[in-house]
């Protein structure tokens, strides 16, 4: 780190933004306190999640993700694709591998400025989630029934009669911490729109309400077709935009827009403070 400060970038995908640090410029190391200090929108720079780039092994590069809590998140998909986006530009790849908790994530440019990353195959029994007792994970023995996915990450997704309509604070906050979920979870509360198109929100472990999340529309995808209610390839309408999901026999394909904002650099007063 330079007398400067630590550099950053501020980017987004459909409203669901990241503070991403390449760590092969300049060494780093994110703390829970530096990582909450950051996410503060008032004091801070602001995030739904936290990169950090790092060079990989057996991969182009490894990703390392944090909440907004600081805690450490497994897999966010719409960070992935913007740091694949922003590494295709920087090299002039047009497919990248990127090794994550997740696993060994591929990401391709489909052109006109969209990005697409395959996601992994999704994890339905209830061991994978994880879920505290074995079950059926198609409808969980919760009011509203409903379907436990993982990807990477839990994953709890309600179908109801209008996602616009409901309580998304209360009910996401109540259910992140429900306990048939022992790491907590992501909820999605979704509605057919007409043939393969959902609206989905979305409130995020660790973070709260988020315009869009990747790993949840490939959850809600999954599970709108497992339930008979779409195909395998949807189209996903969030609060920040539209996004693309394809489920096939690789594994779960996302693909949307992606935002580099602005760089910066965190200042020594600041880091001095955590």
């Amino acid at each position: 780190m330079s007398h400067t400060g630590l550099p950053f970038m501020k980017m987004h995908g459909l409203g669901n933004d990241f503070v991403v640090i390449d760590a092969r410029e300049t060494a780093a190391e994110i703390t829970a306190p530096l990582a909450r200090a950051l996410a503060d929108r008032h004091m801070g720079v602001g995030f739904d999640q936290l990169a950090l780039i790092e060079a990989g092994t057996d991969s182009d590069l490894r990703l390392v993700f944090y909440n907004a809590d600081g805690s450490f998140s497994a897999a966010c998909g719409n960070a992935t694709r913007c740091i694949a986006r922003y590494e295709m530009d920087r090299t002039g790849k047009t497919a990248l591998s990127l090794r994550t908790e997740r696993g060994l994530l591929l990401a391709e440019d489909k052109g006109n400025s969209l990005t697409s990353v395959n996601m992994g195959q999704p994890q339905l029994d209830w061991d994978e989630v994880p879920l505290s007792e074995a079950m059926d994970t198609l409808k969980l023995p919760i009011d509203g029934a409903p379907t436990a996915t993982g990807m990477g990450n839990p994953h709890c997704t309600f179908f109801v009669e209008d996602a616009d309509a409901m309580d998304l604070a209360s009910r996401g906050a109540e259910m992140e911490h429900h306990p048939l979920y022992p790491e907590r979870t992501n909820v999605q509360f979704a509605h057919v729109i007409g043939k393969d198109h959902l609206r989905m929100r979305v409130w995020e472990r660790g973070t709260g309400i988020t315009l869009a999340s990747g790993s949840s529309s490939c959850a809600t995808a999954v599970a709108a077709a497992r339930r008979g209610l779409t195909g395998r390839s949807v189209t996903i309408d969030l609060d920040g935009g539209r996004i693309f999901i394809d489920w096939r026999d690789d594994g779960v394909w996302m693909t949307g827009p992606t935002a580099h904002v602005f760089s910066g650099h965190l200042t020594p007063e600041f880091l001095a403070g955590l």
